[in-house]
């Protein structure tokens, strides 16, 4: 493996960031499309995650509100609120904190650190107790994919 190319990382850095793809895409691109160590792509995917966590957990109460004035805004957060209490409330009631911990750990469709805030602001976990617990999910999750990646691969060279 060669020195990583500042598109490489700017590129994992950015697709970990996204609400969508977060580590379950980040990961492997790194490891398989611009063939980054595997402890380099999980340590990019893993800071690139987390860096818009902080500002979610942070700027999330304010934005909703001032956007809550307007109709349309507040119908969308009633809808998205709604949804979420709905499909995570079981979770949260038996497992409480640590809920955060697992919903982002399990790197499935709809689970991940965006989520994780978002359960974190609708249940009012502060901050400083959300920000911990999601940032072990992160470091479970990008295990699992790492080590997922790596399987991956691994029996494709097999079967080769």
């Amino acid at each position: 493996m060669s020195t990583p190319s500042a598109e490489a990382i700017l590129v994992t850095l950015g697709v970990a960031a996204l609400p969508v793809s977060e580590l379950r895409g980040a990961i492997p691109l790194a490891i398989v499309h611009y063939d980054l160590a595997w402890p380099l792509a999980y340590g990019l995917s893993v800071v690139g995650n987390l860096v818009p966590i902080l500002a979610i957990l942070w700027l999330l109460e304010p934005v909703v509100s001032w956007l809550s004035r307007l109709t349309f805004f507040e119908r969308l957060f009633d809808w998205l609120f709604a949804r979420t209490r709905r499909r995570f409330s079981s979770t949260v009631e038996t497992f409480g904190a640590v809920a955060l911990v697992l919903v982002v750990a399990v790197p499935l469709p709809v689970t991940g650190a965006w989520t994780g805030s978002l359960i974190a602001f609708l249940y009012g976990v502060p901050t400083r107790k959300a920000f911990p617990l999601i940032a072990m999910g992160v470091l479970i999750a990008g295990a699992i994919v790492t080590l997922s990646t790596l399987g991956v691969i691994e029996i494709v060279s097999v079967g080769s």
